[in-house]
């Protein structure tokens, strides 16, 4: 079972990625998508983490700080809601972190064995981890600072 939860998961990063370069080349971008997409992302990261949460693969603290970021942003978009803005755009930033995190969850899936496989598995599992931990957080934090001024303006305007 373990091979086919790694099946889904590499199977749906690329999937998303595939999507979205898509979307891009052929110009098929909808606000819905603009929506929808990162929707899906976070629904993927939150179903992994609670997985290799429940499996022991990932510590509890990976999680945590995995969900509060996700928590602060929910505070963010709710607060510009209440002043009529949709959530902010995506940026770089946090596309590089999702793809670092949709990178490191199969890997780290693949580490919870014996041998070589697991081993390298475990390293780059890891190193996407870690590096999309942090980026996650930049990203989210560069996110705030953009409500923050948005909210600023808006009660400067009013």
């Amino acid at each position: 079972t373990k091979y086919w939860a790694l099946l889904v998961l590499a199977l749906s990063g690329v999937s998303d990625s595939l999507d979205g370069k898509l979307a891009r080349r052929w110009n098929q971008i909808s606000s819905l998508g603009r929506i929808l997409d990162p929707a899906a992302d976070r629904l993927y990261i939150l179903s992994t983490l609670v997985g290799l949460t429940w499996r022991e693969i990932l510590p509890l603290w990976v999680t945590a700080a995995l969900l509060a970021r996700e928590l602060m942003l929910l505070v963010a978009v709710a607060a510009l809601a209440r002043h009529n803005y949709g959530p902010p755009q995506v940026n770089f930033l946090g596309k590089a972190a999702t793809f670092n995190l949709m990178y490191a969850f199969p890997l780290l899936l693949l580490s919870d064995g014996e041998g070589w496989l697991h081993t390298l598995a475990a390293i780059f599992g890891w190193a996407f981890a870690g590096w999309g931990t942090a980026l996650y957080w930049w990203a989210g934090i560069l996110y705030v600072v953009q409500v923050r001024r948005l909210i600023k303006a808006d009660n400067k305007a009013d």
